[in-house]
């Protein structure tokens, strides 16, 4: 299973660890494993941390969380206070460490460490009220994600899965309406 950074926030992007098709949802965080993987794939979180089956619940807890709070954001709704409670708790752990070498930047830290960090990011992206927060516009798509594109006009979450998706259903139905579909078999 491949993880997909497309959201524009790690926040955001830890939600779309839930992917919706054709109205059954796709949990890519099965186990304490996935989630380790999920960390160490994210830039800008530690590349290597464990987590045991507390923190795991406390990072699916923050997810659900951190989802409520973005469709609340979207939808114009007051934030639930459960869901401000779980983000704003999970904000006070300590930052990863970030340092700088020939090599590159390394960041590193525990489970708890990344998930303050993923909170933060929720938080600065919910707080800001400029910030462009959308739902994928493909109908089987449900990925929440932050366009930055020029006049916010984008609408979908990712070019290669949902983007490319949706202009090749265009396409075909512009053939199909033209009459040059493809002849039977």
């Amino acid at each position: 299973m491949k993880f997909v950074f497309v959201s524009g926030n790690p926040a955001l992007d830890l939600v779309g660890t839930v992917e919706s098709r054709r109205h059954t949802a796709v949990d890519l965080l099965a186990a304490p494993t996935d989630l380790e993987r999920w960390v160490r794939a994210c830039e800008g979180l530690p590349d290597q941390v464990t987590a045991d089956a507390a923190a795991f619940a406390s990072a699916l807890q923050l997810r659900e969380a951190i989802h409520q709070l973005a469709l609340a954001r979207i939808q114009n709704r007051r934030f639930t206070p459960a869901c401000l409670d779980i983000v704003n708790r999970a904000a006070t752990g300590p930052v990863p460490t970030v340092e700088l070498s020939d090599a590159g930047l390394r960041v590193s830290g525990d489970l708890r460490s990344a998930l303050a960090h993923v909170a933060r990011s929720g938080i600065a992206v919910l707080a800001d009220r400029e910030a462009c927060l959308k739902e994928c516009g493909r109908p089987d798509c449900t990925r929440l994600y932050l366009d930055r594109s020029r006049g916010a006009r984008r609408t979908w979450c990712g070019m290669d899965a949902c983007g490319n998706r949706v202009k090749a259903a265009a396409y075909r139905a512009r053939r199909q309406a033209a009459g040059q579909g493809h002849p039977p078999r």
